[in-house]
């Protein structure tokens, strides 16, 4: 497998292939055509000749269509070669690929053009386990080949669980089980031309069809797409800035959003999903972070993900699926084992965060928007939220939000948004019992409680209820600063076990505590400090665990690397507690780090010192394009600037990173219409005062 991997998304689908545009599946890598948690092709390869394709270059038109362009043979073959291959790909909820041979000689030319397809019809979560154990998926598929109808069936079958895979050609084709073979004549200087279109069909029950005849598919890539995109972007605001490359990589972000948006099945509005290769589902966390960084640049995401998230709440107890009546979806799938309920992630609520998080959003989204008809609708479910931190989540009653999954055999151990099994330990390594309270999950409970205060208040009518919350919040606050913090550290412990000993380590979960606003004022100085301070601060940004702590390792997803959608919110909460120098440098060190990578924001990088690497560490586990890495950077744009909605205004208070100069964020929109922020850096403005 070449080590270059190329991607078109559309929502509900995604194609990843080498930088020739061919899939072999690998037990190593995500490789294929993917929709709804299932491959449909795993083996797309175009040979000319019996050769294979190298690459000249390619062109990224947009997130849904790429070209290839290509010669056949080895290197030597590349100056004045006789033929060269366009593979101009695009994709919907269908995918599409016009193939045009050229002949640049000066006589008529004939080749075999060969296309060679295959599918396992694996589940995306088998995909992922089998990258781990590097063994390969199998399923059996029934295939039909019809060179009369020009068409290549692949099908599989599992009872009520039926998946198909259907190739056609525009040009005449031999086909056979293994492809489709062109053998074509070419005129001096001219060239032919087919068109694979490739429909993905979901059978059974809960599903639906998600056949397209190939011209509405072009003509929905064409112009419905295009336009959708070229809408999206013009609806956000407009950046003007001095500092080299930031326009590119803000515009870079909001295409990858608008990539990332979802349409599930059960629904007809789009949501944010998690991000290739893994998460390319709804996954409740993942969304409402993504919203609520978000607020100011594409607030249209933020309903859609409310309602949904609502009628998806946990109404019942059910400890397969960890639900709980109140809780907040973790994530849902769709693939075969979802299905078949071999795994219980169909519906899956393991997580502790989703919950609160849920009512922070709902609160924010009206304080931007002004949509008090969202809060009535919602009013229910909020509520029941509230309810679950206290009935469900405080589970040895001493006032604290911890997790335990219900289901011993499956599901998530962790259920924060530090969701590995070895994230959550004291500084020599050791792991606490359950159920664990994670400092940052109080955080978020009294963050929702207080903001529930306000929405009661002032939109249900229930002022006892609101007064009730806010004592609550008042209390948790005043007790968690009593048992989470380390006097003789100078820092909150990232957790506390079921008996209140404390979880020494430190962490990045507690530039978290300063964005809910728990933290104790005479305290946020210190908390500021360890943030930007050596062991945590990498020159890239804030690592998830600090150095000198025996489990400390750069390149452990959560003990050392670096989250660009960790870093957005640590600095949003030393910009809440006005420590803006300290924001300020986190949120230079970010973008730095995505500038120089270039492309999508990885969902992280390696936690090494900037001063070592000079350059940032990719990780193969991070995924890119990631809808709360590419949210990150908008949040830090928004936390620079100083946006917060009061009443019917915009606040603009500024506070920019040396070098960054001037930048202007114009049309935000919100509940006064729209309006425009300035920005420029002291040394910026010193100059311009000269």
């Amino acid at each position: 497998m070449r080590q270059e991997l190329v991607h078109v998304i559309a929502g509900n689908a995604f194609a990843i292939s080498d930088a020739q545009g061919d899939v072999e599946a690998a037990p190593d890598a995500p490789v294929g055509l993917f929709s709804f948690d299932t491959r449909f092709l795993s083996h797309w390869v175009l040979r000319v000749d019996g050769e294979g394709l190298n690459a000249l270059s390619r062109d990224d038109m947009t997130y849904f269509e790429t070209r290839f362009f290509l010669v056949p043979g080895a290197a030597s073959h590349y100056v004045d070669a006789d033929v060269s291959v366009i593979r101009h790909r695009s994709i919907n909820d269908s995918f599409s690929e016009h193939i045009t041979v050229l002949n640049h000689s000066a006589q008529p030319a004939e080749f075999t053009v060969r296309m060679e397809i295959g599918n396992d019809f694996a589940d995306l979560s088998d995909v992922a386990r089998a990258a781990e154990r590097r063994e390969p998926t199998r399923r059996a598929a029934q295939i039909t080949a019809d060179s009369a109808r020009r068409q290549l069936v692949l099908r599989y079958e599992r009872e009520r669980f039926i998946r198909e895979t259907t190739v056609s050609s525009t040009a005449p084709v031999q086909v056979d089980e293994r492809g489709m073979t062109f053998r074509i004549r070419i005129e001096p200087e001219g060239a032919w031309e087919t068109i694979l279109h490739v429909t993905m069909t979901i059978h059974g029950e809960g599903g639906r069809d998600l056949r397209n005849d190939i011209e509405s598919h072009r003509q929905h890539v064409r112009g419905g797409m295009r336009e959708d995109l070229a809408d999206w972007m013009d609806r956000a605001p407009h950046l003007v800035a001095e500092r080299g490359g930031l326009e590119e990589t803000y515009r870079g972000s909001l295409a990858d959003l608008a990539a990332l948006r979802y349409l599930p099945l059960s629904s007809d509005a789009r949501v944010p999903v998690g991000g290739l290769p893994w998460a390319m589902g709804l996954c409740g966390r993942d969304s409402i972070i993504t919203c609520l960084q978000t607020m100011a640049f594409t607030p249209e995401l933020a309903p859609a993900t409310l309602r949904f998230l609502a009628l998806l709440q946990g109404s019942q107890l059910d400890d397969r699926h960890d639900e709980e009546p109140g809780k907040i979806l973790a994530q849902l799938r769709y693939g075969e084992s979802a299905a078949f309920g071999e795994r219980p992630d169909a519906v899956y609520y393991g997580a502790a965060d989703t919950t609160p998080l849920f009512v922070v959003l709902l609160d924010e989204y009206e304080r931007w928007s002004g949509d008090t008809d969202l809060v009535r609708e919602l009013r229910h479910p909020a509520r029941m939220a509230l309810d679950w931190i206290d009935e469900y989540g405080d589970m040895t009653g001493d006032g604290y939000l911890r997790y335990q999954r219900r289901n011993e055999r499956h599901g998530v151990v962790n259920q924060a948004w530090k969701d590995s099994d070895d994230a959550i330990v004291d500084v020599h390594g050791r792991q606490p019992g359950f159920p664990r309270a994670t400092c940052e999950l109080q955080g978020y409970a009294y963050d929702a409680k207080r903001r529930g205060a306000r929405l009661a208040r002032e939109f249900w009518g229930d002022p006892a209820y609101a007064d009730r919350l806010e004592r609550e919040a008042a209390e948790l606050k005043d007790r968690f600063n009593r048992d989470f913090w380390l006097p003789h550290r100078e820092y909150y412990a990232l957790a506390l076990g079921p008996d209140g000993d404390p979880v020494d380590a430190l962490s990045s979960n507690i530039g978290h505590l300063l964005w809910s606003g728990i933290v104790a004022d005479d305290r946020a100085e210190a908390v500021a400090e360890h943030l930007v301070g050596p062991r945590l601060f990498s020159g890239w940004g804030v690592r998830t665990f600090a150095t000198g702590q025996r489990p400390y390792n750069p390149v452990g997803s959560h003990l050392g690397a670096v989250w660009p959608s960790d870093n957005a919110l640590i600095a949003a909460g030393l910009r809440h507690y006005g420590f803006d120098v300290q924001a300020a440098l986190i949120a230079n060190g970010i973008f730095d780090m995505a500038q120089t990578v270039g492309g999508a924001v990885p969902e992280l990088i390696a936690g090494y010192e900037r001063s070592l690497t000079k350059y940032p560490v990719q990780l193969p586990s991070a995924g890119r394009p990631q809808s709360w890495s590419s949210g990150a950077l908008l949040m830090l744009l928004g936390t620079l600037l100083g946006l917060r909605p009061t009443g019917d205004n915009l606040l603009v208070n500024p506070s920019l990173p040396k070098g960054f100069g001037r930048i202007e964020l114009l049309d935000i929109p919100g509940r006064w219409g729209h309006s425009d922020a300035y920005g420029r850096d002291r040394a910026a403005a010193r100059a311009r005062l000269r």
